[in-house]
């Protein structure tokens, strides 16, 4: 029996989610993703290894935008793409305490 089945519901292969989750119009959003591509997206931040994504670059970008633009928790955002609990425990680098950057 599964405890916990986790969907991919958002994903930037559906132009649709783009605007109302980014803000941006989906050109602007794949020129943003061919950015982060560009500056090393691909690659582990820290460089040590570890556990590697499930999600592709541009789900990625789409989930990190998301997070920055709807001030939600990951742990609110993440399961809208099917990422686990246990796998986003760190929040992204400059939002303590829930809040956007002052």
């Amino acid at each position: 029996m599964f405890d916990h089945v986790l969907v991919q519901v958002i994903s930037a292969s559906s132009p649709e989610w783009i605007f109302p989750f980014t803000g941006l119009r989906p050109a602007w959003f794949r020129k943003l993703v061919r950015v982060v591509a560009v500056h090393g997206g691909e690659e582990i931040a820290d460089g040590r290894p570890g556990r590697q994504w499930a999600l592709g670059l541009a789900d990625r970008v789409l989930l990190v935008a998301t997070y920055w633009r709807t001030n939600l928790r990951m742990r609110r955002i993440g399961p809208l793409f099917g990422v686990s609990p246990r796998a986003h425990g760190i929040e992204p680098v400059g939002r303590g305490a829930g809040g956007p950057i002052p």
